[in-house]
């Protein structure tokens, strides 16, 4: 049976993207305003290990890191399947860059102990960059494959899968264990069930923190984070209107002599 580690983010509901501030000491994300949701792309992870567990058997371990109000997105994957559920959840982890939260990641990963395969969302809906997936692979020494749409053949050992690219795709052959990156085309998410939901009040969630994990304050966070913002400034948005009165054809010559004006036509 195989053993699977699904990573998951609690982010921002992207619906309410505008209550997200900038803190303007530590110039990192405030999340506080904006309810916290599962990632969309982390849900077709999700699902991935769902499907595995469904049609080969296999065991789901769901792991986030993010504040204590990130274990109700942790729950919410045990609601629809998963097995067990941890949160790396400490002050010490706050503020941290991809590398510092693929740092963190992997030491909780190294924690649970042997695994098969991992699955990530390709990116996140706050961040977006993609670098978090291929970290966590390096730093558990493990190959990865990003931007997986297609699982194509999952033997014992040795996974086919397909992967986009640009104006294309590559046909990966891969030796487990191994992590993924997944992408919107992989499959189409489940929905809780009310019996889920119930089922999952009676699982715990296991919390570490920076000493359970044994890594010293200045690998975590902001402080072990090897990029940051060094300034930031507000930048307004104007548009200058002027309305052309007149007839359709005064209108529109007048609207060709400034474009001609301009050096547009």
């Amino acid at each position: 049976m195989y053993r699977i580690i699904i990573c998951v983010k609690a982010v921002p509901d992207p619906k309410l993207a505008d209550h997200i501030r900038i803190d303007p000491v530590s110039k990192t994300l405030n999340r506080s305003e904006a309810p916290l949701v599962l990632n969309p792309l982390d849900k077709h992870a999700v699902e991935a290990a769902l499907q595995i567990k469904e049609t080969a058997g296999a065991s789901l371990i769901v792991i986030s890191m993010g504040p204590p109000e990130a274990g109700n997105i942790v729950r919410e994957c045990l609601a629809l399947g998963a097995d067990e559920g941890i949160l790396l959840s400490d002050r010490a982890f706050a503020g941290a860059d991809t590398y510092a939260t693929a740092f963190t990641l992997a030491r909780g990963i190294e924690k649970i102990g042997r695994f098969d395969l991992i699955f990530c969302g390709m990116a996140s809906s706050d961040g977006g960059t993609e670098w978090v997936g291929p970290q966590i692979a390096t730093f558990l020494g493990v190959p990865v494959v990003t931007m997986v749409s297609e699982l194509t053949e999952t033997e014992q050992e040795t996974w086919k899968v397909k992967a986009c690219i640009e104006n294309g795709y590559r046909l990966m052959q891969v030796k487990l264990p191994a992590l993924f990156t997944v992408t919107r085309k992989l499959n189409s998410p489940r929905s809780l069930s009310f019996s889920g939901i119930v089922k999952a009040r009676k699982k715990q969630i296991i919390c570490w923190s920076a000493e359970d994990l044994g890594v010293a304050g200045n690998m975590l966070g902001l402080s072990g984070s090897p990029t940051g913002v060094s300034a930031m400034t507000t930048r307004s948005s104007r548009r200058q209107v002027e309305i052309i009165n007149g007839t359709s054809e005064e209108k529109a010559e007048k609207l060709v002599q400034k474009l001609a004006d301009a050096g547009l036509v």
